[in-house]
């Protein structure tokens, strides 16, 4: 057992001096690199192919052509709706900008301006979160402003909860095409002994035991001390 334990704690190092290695004999599983987990580019973080959905809280500015008291800037409520003068409540939440554009123009066609154009623009959006979960103390979806680190994150989330395990802490992240996954160990930041890395917009974060982590439970358990990031790729 002994031995089994060595060999493969001497994977891991390898692993993370030298070139990619098979992580458990699997071919979608790989150590990278032990330097941390690579920023994620600008397209790894916009979604371009897919059209922005308006959701709860948003932020839009609504310009109507020519007529500068329907000009104005509007939040969506919690429940995804907006108020708009002469037409009342309208549902915008699952909207395009695009399509929430036409809806205005076609309720206020006819009765209220003879031929309306309307644009809308995101003035402000929720869209670039970060994901929480596991041992935290309120595991949710949360803004990224400005620069989040991870710490950062976890605080957000309320810190750490009571039977959370501060070593095993995983960090998945899509960098041009490629689903990786970072190994932390939280104690280790907080005592200084490696930087407390960035997090970004559609990190998912996650603290202790839960269904993603028990993936990693033979690292986490041959290695119950990470001393310095341990990043997986998967491989399609």
């Amino acid at each position: 057992m002994t031995r089994c334990l060595s060999l493969f704690l001497l994977t891991l190092f390898v692993a993370g001096c030298g070139g990619p290695t098979i992580l458990g004999g699997s071919p979608n599983v790989t150590v990278v690199s032990s330097e941390g987990l690579p920023e994620p580019t600008r397209v790894d973080q916009l979604s371009s192919n897919r059209p922005y959905l308006i959701g709860p809280f948003d932020k839009l500015k609504i310009d109507v052509f020519g007529i500068e008291d329907l000009t104005k800037e509007v939040q969506i409520d919690a429940s995804g709706r907006l108020s708009f003068p002469l037409i009342g409540v309208v549902e915008a939440s699952g909207l395009t900008p695009d399509e929430l554009g036409n809806e205005l123009e076609k309720r206020l066609q006819g009765r209220y301006v003879r031929n309306p154009q309307v644009t809308v623009n995101l003035e402000e959006t929720v869209s670039q979160v970060i994901t929480v979960d596991g041992q935290v103390v309120q595991p949710g979806l949360y803004p990224v402003i400005g620069r989040m680190t991870l710490m950062r994150a976890v605080a957000t989330a309320g810190g750490t909860a009571e039977f959370a395990k501060l070593n095993d802490v995983v960090i998945f992240r899509n960098v041009n095409g490629k689903q990786l996954a970072g190994l932390y160990n939280l104690k280790a930041i907080r005592r200084g002994a490696y930087s407390d890395p960035e997090v970004f917009a559609n990190d998912i974060v996650v603290v202790g035991d839960s269904q993603a982590r028990r993936f990693f439970r033979d690292i986490i358990q041959a290695s119950p001390l990470i001393t310095t990031p341990l990043i997986i790729l998967f491989r399609q």
